[in-house]
């Protein structure tokens, strides 16, 4: 995070397309694995030490489309409507995105296309576009349901929706997260007292499941403390987007924003049963070196944005 504060975002910039390849590279590497938690996402270093390039290929890829973005508006905002324009935006995302659904690594793809969308949003699309994004949404996502999904991705939105289907099996953690937050009541049953926690009923609790942990151990003012803390995060990343000197940097802290929104809320909303589960972190709090890497980064960089801005704007 240091390093990335004192290295004017410009140049970070400049070396994507680079990086953007190296990345590449490493996802199509990452398919010849030996499967890990039937995802084939990491490199094993050693029986400790593993490596999710996927996690920073999120930050690459954010930095490159704010580069490419910033290049195709070059003769005016509403330069990014045309066609063969969104078609580059669409294919230097969608070629990552396509490569880690063949890992499969679902949240991670999601959380791809929530900053793509909140940086193609602040671009100034055309409303049709979004309009017209919404609707084939809407159209291919029973598709999506009945003809791509593996059978663990529809039984965990089955689950979703019923978790009482099958409370021996796929709805197993989603109940057990659930009461896991729901006994932690107002001030929580202590540190390393909580039952579902410590007697292994959460599984993964470092990671997946963390904020369960919070509301079972230590209660709902805490777990209320940890959302309060993110909104103000994310409020910042935004403050910091609409604040920055240049499209550029305004382009790379809403694609921040847009990944720290919804690793918040999917996380924390599955362990709630609001949201499908997915093996999403919580930024700053799930168990991971990879994911914390990232996530430092991103916050250098809007550290980077924030210091070379022309004038605060108080809001």
């Amino acid at each position: 995070m240091i390093i990335i504060i004192f290295i004017d975002y410009n140049i970070i910039a400049k070396i994507t397309p680079v990086l953007y390849g190296l990345a590449l590279i490493a996802l199509v590497a990452v398919l010849f694995t030996e499967p890990i938690n039937g995802a084939k996402s990491w490199f094993k270093i050693s029986e400790t030490i593993t490596i999710q390039p996927s996690e920073f290929t999120k930050v690459i890829l954010i930095v490159f489309l704010a580069y490419i973005l910033v290049l195709l508006q070059k003769n005016g905002k509403t330069e990014i409507n045309k066609i063969w324009k969104l078609a580059i935006v669409a294919i230097s995302a969608g070629v990552p995105i396509g490569l880690i659904v063949m890992e499969p690594d679902f949240g991670t793809v999601m959380s791809f296309v929530v900053a793509v969308a909140f940086m193609i949003f602040a671009s100034g699309i055309d409303k049709k576009y979004v309009i017209a994004v919404i609707l084939i949404a809407v159209i291919a996502l029973p598709l999506l349901y009945y003809f791509v999904l593996p059978n663990h991705a529809k039984e965990r939105i089955d689950v979703f929706l019923n978790p009482e289907l099958d409370p021996r099996g796929a709805g197993y953690n989603l109940i057990q997260s659930k009461i896991a937050i729901g006994s932690g009541q107002l001030l929580g049953m202590g540190i390393l007292m909580g039952n579902q926690t410590q007697l292994g009923y959460l599984y993964p609790k470092a990671t997946d499941f963390i904020f369960s942990v919070i509301g079972e151990e230590m209660g709902f003012i805490i777990a209320a403390t940890v959302i309060i803390l993110y909104v103000v995060m994310i409020t910042k990343a935004i403050y910091v987007a609409k604040t920055a000197k240049d499209d550029l940097g305004g382009y790379i802290a809403i694609g921040i924003a847009g990944i720290l929104t919804f690793h918040m809320v999917e996380n924390i909303g599955m362990t709630m049963g609001l949201l499908p589960i997915t093996g999403v972190p919580l930024p700053f709090v799930s168990y991971g070196g990879s994911s914390l890497i990232t996530n430092f980064i991103c916050i250098g960089l809007l550290l980077n944005i924030s210091a070379r801005r022309k004038k605060a704007i108080f809001i």
